[in-house]
């Protein structure tokens, strides 16, 4: 027996086959796979070559759980009161070493933190996920469609997600609403249907597959949960508009233009001021209305639109792009943004 070993320690050749490698994936070997390892073992006995041995040995590769759900962008996503279908974007990517289903769960948040160093205030109605079915990486109404899970997605995969709402009326400007979309792995194989819950393996390893959670902490769930968390944010951007109406006397029957008085017959130029305050969102396609009292009487010289304020006074400026119908003046502007100030103009006469 000692002749026999030091003879396959000095003369002997051994080789370790092993089945071809995988390409690296995040989520490692398919779980599922078998790994089998070969070792031959060839050697001599008083110099003539014997008939080689061997042993090979075969495992089942077992089943890691892991999943991200990310945030597409890093900053809030601006929105403006009473906007319809605004969405924040995520991505959720399949770590694992499986094809799984991932149950998807978008919530609110009540006050605190949000995801860009704000704090949330209020709540968005109307609250939906959908999937990005054409994969431009956009929500287009119509087209991605309204889920509560991702099916059967491919280990190292990722799918794009959207969690679209409603903003409510009357938020102002800095106003936050903080969502988190959630997605836990469920069981894959089954395609067109959420497959069951996952279960972890307790215990010793065993000769099957046996399932492990890898996953990390996320934003609002633990690690080794088989979920993962992710935070966007809504920020109301508002327009903050301040209206006045100022008015001076033109000319009347007696004096003419040389310091005219607000007699019966005067002419009296009104000018609506609109103003947008410094930081605010645009305001567009303002709409202005003014029903004039009985006691005057639009003159019919043009109702002037866009026009400018210069200390405090309207400017003799604009275009006459305005209307006046059954004893109402109207005009619209068409945007006033951030620190700028337009004026609706137009003269009437006193009765």
């Amino acid at each position: 027996m000692n002749r026999v070993n030091r003879l396959l320690g000095t003369a002997g050749a051994a080789a370790l086959i092993v089945t071809s490698a995988s390409p690296a994936l995040a989520g490692g070997t398919t779980a599922g796979s078998t790994i089998t390892n070969t070792v031959s073992v060839n050697y001599q006995v008083g110099g003539v070559a014997q008939t080689a041995t061997g042993a090979s040995n075969t495992f089942t590769v077992d089943r890691k759980i892991n999943l991200t759900v990310a945030e597409v962008g890093t900053t809030t996503t601006q929105v403006s009161p009473g906007q319809l279908a605004a969405v924040t974007t995520f991505t959720v990517t399949n770590t694992s070493n499986a094809v799984l289903d991932f149950a998807l769960a978008a919530a609110q948040q009540s006050a605190g933190p949000g995801a860009h160093s704000n704090t949330d205030n209020f709540d968005v109605s109307n609250v939906k996920v959908y999937v990005d079915s054409n994969l431009n990486g956009s929500y287009d109404a119509g087209t991605d469609l309204e889920v509560s899970y991702l099916d059967e997605l491919a280990a190292d995969a990722s799918k794009t997600v959207f969690v679209v709402a409603d903003v409510p009326l009357g938020r102002l400007s800095g106003d936050v609403a903080a969502v988190t979309l959630t997605a836990t792995g469920r069981e894959g194989g089954g395609a067109a249907a959420q497959g069951a819950a996952l279960s972890e393996t307790t215990g010793a390893n065993t000769s099957g597959m046996d399932t492990v959670y890898a996953d990390g902490a996320g934003a609002t769930d633990g690690s080794r949960d088989a979920a993962y968390s992710a935070k966007d944010d809504y920020t109301v951007l508002a327009a903050a508009l301040t209206i006045s109406k100022l008015s001076r006397v033109i000319s009347d029957p007696f004096n003419g233009t040389t310091n005219p008085k607000a007699i019966p017959g005067a002419t009296i130029e009104y000018c609506i001021v609109v103003s947008n305050a410094a930081g605010s969102a645009t305001a567009n396609t303002v709409a202005i209305s003014d029903p004039l009292p009985s006691t005057v009487t639009y003159d019919g010289g043009g109702v002037f639109i866009n026009g400018t304020v210069t200390s405090g006074l309207c400017n003799t400026d604009g275009t006459n792009g305005g209307s006046h119908a059954a004893g109402t003046v109207s005009g619209t502007l068409s945007s006033v943004a951030a620190s700028e100030t337009k004026t609706l103009r137009f003269r009437a006469t006193i009765n």
